[in-house]
């Protein structure tokens, strides 16, 4: 599901909520990356260079924003990334609560170090749904808080292709 084009003063040029908008920056052939932006971690997932599938490659443990930064702009510099794809928890009714507000703030900040265009994409019930699939899978209680932002990152990024598909 894509989202009406940002009109927030402060926002970021290179962060975008229409995906037409992010898909006309985008380089054929270069890789996203996919973000489930938590309070203690960050999922992340990698497309292929064709932007058919999604994998979830990694979680890092968040500490201080600058740590993190660096950490997610390393990873996709060695990826060769071209774009990011950054989940936007948006309350069920499509309004925003706290959680878009720090994910929001996260991109701006993060926009300040890095020209890689990011796609904020509405990530309503992917947890729930990677959730749902670990259980189904017979994945223990301690397993799934291990693996679930990165399944989440999956979920957000594979949708946001399988939406670009339509448009290119």
């Amino acid at each position: 599901m894509t989202l009406s084009p940002d009109s927030a003063p402060n926002a970021p040029r290179r962060a975008f909520r229409a995906i037409e908008e992010f898909v006309a920056t985008m380089p054929p052939g270069g890789r996203l990356l996919g973000l489930d932006v938590g309070t203690k971690t960050i999922g992340l997932a990698l497309s292929d260079v064709s932007r058919m599938i999604a994998s979830g490659v990694r979680t890092i443990q968040r500490g201080k924003f600058r740590d993190d930064a660096r950490a997610l702009l390393d990873f996709a510099s060695t990826e060769r990334v071209s774009g990011l794809v950054i989940g936007l928890p948006l309350n069920l009714d499509g309004t925003s609560g706290p959680r878009v507000q720090s994910t929001e703030a996260f991109a701006r900040n993060l926009a300040a170090l890095t020209e890689l265009p990011m796609l904020l994409w509405d990530e309503r019930l992917t947890t729930a749904e990677a959730e749902r699939m670990l259980i189904g899978a017979d994945v223990s209680r301690r397993r799934r808080a291990q693996v679930i932002d990165k399944l989440a990152a999956t979920l957000i990024l594979q949708n946001a292709l399988d939406r670009m598909r339509m448009i290119v």
